[in-house]
């Protein structure tokens, strides 16, 4: 992405669109990550990068369209017979990885063999294990793996739920640095700090960008990728004022009302990363900010989503001053946070000659 962006500068394009390059960047790293798939699709998108894009926008526009949550009628029209081509593509992409993993392993022998292959001392797999790789290797209390549809169903679940969240909120962290240049600044200089080599950041840098992080908290608290959740009731529940909420009921939750709760978060809509320092949030509830859920079924991806947002937060900065697009950015809530006719912000490439 670096260098796509260094020659499109060159060429005199100096604002860019966060989410265009965001998502295809986030989706490169989960194919990578996720199915050791070198796909390349931030220079020419694949058929499966355009299906999975596909099946974002025709599932929010099923979500708007009222005759359309009609089974019936949505899988005889255009966009349901769309969907289900993109579903298959995606189905195929996924079930080919599983059936070509799986014939590996059984080259190599005993799933019990590979594994100890793949080890290092402590337990600690190899940084070239995939989630494909944990998958098949898993096993129950009772010896027992999952079954080739399991897999392709986690392996599937992980590649819609992880890549257009990521890419939503890394645009929207750079929104917030490019309209507040001191904490970009204060950023730049603590990654600058940190990093031996400008092109390499390791596991322990991560934990070494302490106002990073918190500039990116402060982010996802303003901008969340994800606006609402819902939770099942499986028992009655007592609420404030003697009320009853009956066992079956869904109960939708809004991120974005959290967030921004007067009596939670003083201004909130001021972005001011230093709520987020310890010493002003040891006293706040953990459920105060919740952009990955909460409880027993919060995000099964949200470490992986941060480290990854740190990583491209102090890869980005380390090259480029961001700066403010065009044109105002207007919120637009679709399955995530967006931004109306995209999020356009302006770049500078850090020279060795400017560099602070």
């Amino acid at each position: 992405m670096k260098d796509k962006w260094r020659r499109l500068l060159a060429e005199g394009q100096n604002s860019l669109d966060m989410f265009e390059h965001m998502s295809s960047m986030t989706l490169d790293s989960l194919l990578k990550c996720t199915f050791s798939c070198d796909s390349h699709c931030q220079g020419k998108p694949s058929e499966y990068i355009s299906a999975i894009l596909d099946l974002s926008k025709l599932l929010v526009q099923r979500q708007h369209y009222l005759p359309y949550h009609w089974d019936w009628l949505y899988w005889r029209s255009e966009q349901g017979r769309r969907f289900r081509k993109a579903c298959d593509i995606v189905h195929e992409f996924t079930a080919k990885i599983v059936q070509e993993r799986r014939s590996q392993l059984n080259q190599q022998g005993s799933a019990k063999n590979h594994t100890e292959n793949l080890e290092y001392t402590g337990g600690y797999k190899k940084k070239d294990t995939d989630l494909i790789d944990l998958l098949l290797l898993s096993k129950d209390e009772n010896g027992e793996g999952l079954t080739d549809e399991e897999i392709k169903a986690h392996a599937d679940m992980f590649m819609f739920a992880g890549h257009d969240t990521t890419a939503s909120a890394l645009s929207w962290i750079f929104y917030n640095l490019a309209m507040h240049q001191d904490h970009q600044e204060r950023c730049r200089a603590e990654i600058r700090s940190v990093l031996r080599d400008e092109h390499n950041i390791s596991w322990e840098d991560l934990g070494q960008l302490p106002f990073t992080t918190m500039c990116i908290k402060e982010s996802l608290r303003l901008h969340s990728p994800v606006l609402a959740l819902t939770r099942y009731y499986s028992q009655n529940m007592k609420t404030a004022g003697d009320c009853i909420i009956p066992q079956g009921c869904l109960c939708l939750i809004s991120i974005y009302g959290v967030h921004r709760n007067p009596q939670v978060w003083p201004d909130p809509e001021v972005y001011d990363p230093m709520r987020f320092d310890p010493e002003n949030s040891h006293k706040r509830s953990s459920h105060a900010f919740i952009p990955f859920s909460a409880g027993p079924r919060n995000c099964i991806g949200q470490n992986f989503a941060m480290a990854e947002m740190r990583v491209v937060v102090a890869q980005t900065l380390s090259r480029f001053r961001i700066l403010p697009g065009p044109r105002p950015v207007r919120r637009q809530y679709q399955l995530v946070l967006r931004a109306e006719g995209g999020l356009l912000l302006n770049l500078e490439t850090l020279d060795e000659s400017n560099k602070e």
